[in-house]
């Protein structure tokens, strides 16, 4: 068995694999792949992925893209510890979680808070305000979803642990390396409480990559 999975480290979908890979104990080799290179993705990685972003992950000849398809192959294909419910409705209610976080909040938790506040532009010395208010504003709705789904207790607030978990965990990890992040989450006592369980998991703490808060 042969399983490579292909991206930067610090990407929040490379992690998210990689969460899905360590839950199932799945060995595998990590390619680090560039796409802001000179010149743009390498002509290997566009033959996997054709739009030129990551993760890619290639198990035995099939490859795949696309983090929520590559998580959902993971969890299908090998042994090791189930991350979906087994009913209809906490499956949907896992896939309604990632996909609202690739929607609403990917961009506000990680581009216009972490990038602003503590990421390039913070360094850069361009940070804009306007962006930091609205990517707020959008982050606290996708919170309080959040937050209603883990008071559900299925998903966000089960004991196992689901895709759902490992989709957010890298959001809010680099969210919360702001200060504005830390203090939105730590008013949700049921997010918080997940997070808390989350950062001791030894998955979430191998893969950590520097800029994240955990």
């Amino acid at each position: 068995m042969s399983v490579t999975l292909h991206g930067a480290a610090y990407s929040v979908y490379v992690r998210i694999v990689r969460l899905a890979l360590a839950e199932k104990r799945v060995a595998h080799d990590h390619e680090e792949v560039d796409i802001f290179a000179p010149g743009g993705p390498p002509p290997e990685h566009l033959a996997r992925h054709p739009f030129g972003k990551i993760p890619t992950l290639t198990h035995d000849g099939f490859t795949l893209f696309e983090t929520a398809a590559i998580c959902r192959y993971i969890d299908e294909a090998f042994d090791g510890p189930p991350l979906l419910p087994r009913d209809a409705r906490g499956r949907a209610r896992a896939a309604q979680v990632i996909g609202l976080l690739d929607a609403y909040g990917y961009r506000a938790m990680v581009w216009d808070v972490y990038v602003q506040l503590a990421g390039d532009a913070a360094q850069e010395g361009t940070t804009d305000p306007a962006v930091v208010e609205a990517g707020l504003a959008r982050s606290e709705t996708v919170l309080d979803v959040l937050e209603r789904f883990g008071a559900e207790g299925d998903v966000l607030g089960g004991e196992r642990i689901t895709l759902a978990d490992l989709h957010a965990a890298p959001m809010l990890a680099y969210f919360m390396a702001t200060a504005p992040g830390r203090e939105a989450v730590a008013a949700r006592p049921h997010l918080a409480a997940r997070v808390a369980a989350m950062r001791q998991r030894p998955s979430v703490s191998h893969t950590r990559p520097a800029e994240a808060a955990w």
